[in-house]
């Protein structure tokens, strides 16, 4: 590294720990995420337990002194884990890292895995925000997305979860295999009567190496998707929740604090099979990659102590990119001081992409955020692309 390219970090950033569940009870068509299909012989539950947590040891010496300030534990569907089991799993987290006192904790569950008794005992175990995976309450589309709950389930298992936690995130899709403007409508009404604090709304798309992506399914055309997400833009906007961040949406004061530190070019630990790590030291921002499949990860650190298969510096050259990739993905954008502080690069390593941004109308013209404007949020990839390569 020359000294024109190097990385001076004034102060490392927050720190979040992500915890990968792999299992699912099935796959969905259109997810590309790391899940596999539970066995009808199950699933150990102990040994990946005992697996994460060797894992989350090897991490200590790269993070020791700093404090955890938010949990995600995502999948894959990680409330089919007992709860006894995310019991051992937060309590030992615990004993090897220091959490702070408030920290948010927040586990992902699919509303076909909720039950009343499993989700006390997880509430007991620490875990203060779920994110539920709605997708829609029309049984039609529900099936055509290969979800195994229905509209019912649905709604059960955010009644169950409003009980148990203080903070509850629905995922919804849109532009779903026939659907029509008035019926995405009736998902975000649905969605909106329970009055949960946060939802997250996402456009269905074609991910490659998906069922989905080779046998793709009859959907709505890009004007009728639009009229969709501009109408449901329109009634978040009137129930009072605000628009943060590309895709969510919440009450005041209940923004997704583990995301927002994603967005913000925070550092997490990411353990679990096939998780993504960022650590950042003084002078160096890495990020880590485990072993995607469940056995061979249990199979690597069992055997070796480690399940990376990738552990690589960010090229200086890179760090403006993946910073603007987050940060440009938030409404209200990010301070233009936080560029150096969470990159360890002078800002006017982006001066001429900045300039360029703002010409176009994409990027707000005050000097002191680095925040997209109505018109960036819309074309945010042609925004977050001006960062590719923008060097003095």
């Amino acid at each position: 590294m020359t000294r024109l390219d190097a990385i001076r970090l004034s102060a490392l950033p927050p720190l979040s720990l992500y915890i990968h569940f792999p299992w699912c009870e099935k796959k969905c068509p259109y997810c590309d995420f790391n899940s596999h299909q539970v066995k009808s012989s199950g699933f150990d539950e102990a040994r990946y337990i005992n697996a994460l947590l060797a894992d989350l040891q090897t991490e200590l010496p790269r993070v020791w002194g700093r404090k955890v300030h938010t949990i995600f534990i995502g999948g894959g569907t990680p409330s089919l884990l007992s709860a006894k089991g995310m019991q051992h799993l937060l309590s030992s987290v615990r004993a090897l890292l220091p959490l702070e006192a408030d920290a948010e904790i927040t586990m992902e569950a699919n509303p076909g895995s909720v039950e009343a008794e499993k989700f006390a005992g997880f509430a007991d175990s620490g875990i203060n925000r779920v994110s539920l995976g709605i997708q829609s309450f029309n049984d039609l589309q529900l099936k055509a997305l290969g979800r195994i709950h229905n509209e019912s389930e649905a709604k059960r298992a955010i009644e169950i979860a409003m009980r148990y936690f203080g903070s509850v995130n629905l995922d919804l899709m849109y532009a779903l295999p026939s659907q029509t403007v008035a019926d995405a409508a009736l998902d975000i009404a649905t969605a909106l009567s329970f009055g949960t604090s946060h939802l997250s709304m996402y456009h269905l798309t074609m991910e490659p190496n998906t069922y989905f992506a080779s046998f793709p399914p009859a959907l709505p055309n890009e004007d009728e998707s639009d009229a969709m997400f501009e109408q449901n833009l329109t009634m978040l906007d009137h129930a009072g929740l605000e628009r943060y961040e590309v895709s969510a949406y919440c009450k005041t004061g209940f923004e997704c604090k583990h995301n927002l530190n994603y967005w913000r070019f925070g550092d997490y630990i990411g353990i679990g099979a096939g998780a993504h790590g960022k650590i950042s030291l003084p002078h160096e921002i890495t990020r880590q990659i485990r072993e995607r499949h469940p056995e061979t990860y249990m199979q690597q650190i069992e055997q070796t102590g480690s399940a990376l298969i990738e552990s690589k510096s960010i090229p200086a050259n890179d760090l403006p990119f993946e910073f603007m990739l987050n940060a440009l993905r938030l409404t209200e954008g990010v301070s233009t001081a936080s560029f150096s502080e969470r990159t360890g690069l002078p800002l006017h390593r982006i001066a001429n992409a900045l300039e360029l941004a703002s010409k176009k109308g994409l990027l707000d013209e005050n000097p002191s955020l680095l925040k997209p404007t109505a018109l960036g949020l819309r074309y945010l990839n042609d925004l977050q692309t001006l960062f590719l390569s923008d060097e003095d």
